[in-house]
């Protein structure tokens, strides 16, 4: 089964009143459309992305999206669903067009693997699938701002995105709109053209930015992160996953990056999450010889449904060897890439235990990280 997600962010936010495309300002560093398509790329069961963005923007969001695999561009349109018609068409003249397609609010950025992982699995069971949460509170219809009419929450719903359908049938339906229907989602357009689509729970905290408050921050939360890895035999060194020829090797069941790891602990001790070895024991042979990027990548899925934004992350090395001055630009590129903030918002520092204790012995390598996450107030 192929599976495409369309993500929408050709609008310009123009209620949240910035003076550019909302889906472009950044939130603890990195952007809400490198957020949002990143959920999406990262998905194991997601083949590629499409992103509907208008002619003004296309450069930006293509600098945004870069080094996000299977992640493009196409041209959106005057209205969302003009925009979502042209990705669909895009869609179709793939040599091999997708099973499924997610159509998903770029303004979105906090969606959750576990959310993307249900939509999938209802739309490929049900041909549709629409995320929604049951309204909790007192709901009225208004005239002239006075409330004239209570409505029974009972089977009320808000909906909100990833939605998912049968490709083929989406396509069809789109193409069966009329110049004077109007939709907000395509929910709508499943309805009008189609059947009632499927329910499927939504996430509190998958939450949609319209206004400026809306992207602010309301305070930090920091975390600390050590870790030791004694020696032996080998040839090379990982660290902050770069590999640096050594005489020896460190000793772990992942593959010893000893930087990756002090960071990890940092970034989940920030989010009150437990350490690294709750999420990846090492009696689990899935994580022999693991790639730590890897792993670290999913640290940040973990600390994001938890509702944080990587701000920062401070790791200082101690070795007496190998020289790594000539790595520290390739490794704050790689922590960079994976938490996905600026390359100024990574620090990493080096130096030696001066000949004292096991580390100026030469026996191991330790890390001392530092991270701070930034939370959102409507979280």
């Amino acid at each position: 089964m192929k599976v495409f997600a369309v993500l929408p962010a050709a609008g310009t936010g123009s209620r949240a009143g910035f003076s550019k495309n909302k889906v472009l300002q950044k939130i603890g560093g990195a952007s809400v459309l490198r957020r949002t398509a990143s959920a999406f790329a990262r998905h194991p069961q997601v083949d590629g992305v499409l992103v509907c963005v208008n002619a003004a923007d296309r450069a930006e969001a293509e600098r945004e999206l870069a080094g996000l695999a299977g992640t493009a561009c196409c041209e959106g349109g005057a209205t969302r669903t003009a925009s979502v018609k042209n990705a669909l068409e895009a869609l179709a003249a793939l040599p091999c067009p997708p099973d499924l397609v997610l159509v998903h609010d770029a303004a979105r950025p906090f969606v959750s693997q576990e959310l993307i992982g249900r939509c999938i699995e209802t739309a490929a069971r049900c041909q549709s699938a629409v995320c929604a949460l049951p309204c909790t509170d007192t709901a009225v219809r208004a005239a002239d701002g006075f409330a004239v009419q209570r409505v029974e929450r009972e089977g009320l719903f808000t909906l909100q995105t990833p939605q998912g359908f049968s490709f083929p049938a989406l396509l069809a339906a789109y193409r069966k709109i009329g110049p004077d229907d109007r939709f907000t989602d395509d929910s709508g357009v499943w309805a009008a053209f189609v059947a009632p689509p499927k329910l499927f729970a939504g996430e509190r905290g998958n939450v949609k930015l319209t206004f400026a408050e809306d992207f602010a921050m309301d305070g930090y939360r920091t975390g600390v992160g050590v870790d030791t890895h004694a020696f032996c035999e080998g040839n090379e060194v990982v660290l902050g996953g770069v590999h640096i020829p050594h005489g020896r090797a460190l000793r772990a069941h992942s593959d010893g990056d000893v930087l990756c790891h002090a960071v990890m602990d940092a970034l989940l001790s920030a989010a009150g999450l437990a350490d690294i070895g709750h999420f990846f024991p090492d009696t689990d042979p899935r994580y022999e010889g693991a790639n730590s990027l890897a792993l670290l990548a999913e640290v940040r899925a973990l600390v994001e449904g938890e509702g944080f934004a990587v701000n920062n992350v401070s790791v200082s090395v101690v070795a007496e060897a190998p020289k790594l001055a000539p790595h520290i630009a390739k490794m704050k590129q790689n922590l960079a890439d994976v938490l996905q903030i600026p390359q100024h918002a990574v620090g990493i520092s080096a130096g030696t235990n001066e000949g004292l204790g096991f580390l100026g012995r030469g026996e191991g390598i330790a890390a001392i990280a530092s991270a701070t996450l930034c939370s959102r107030k409507s979280l």
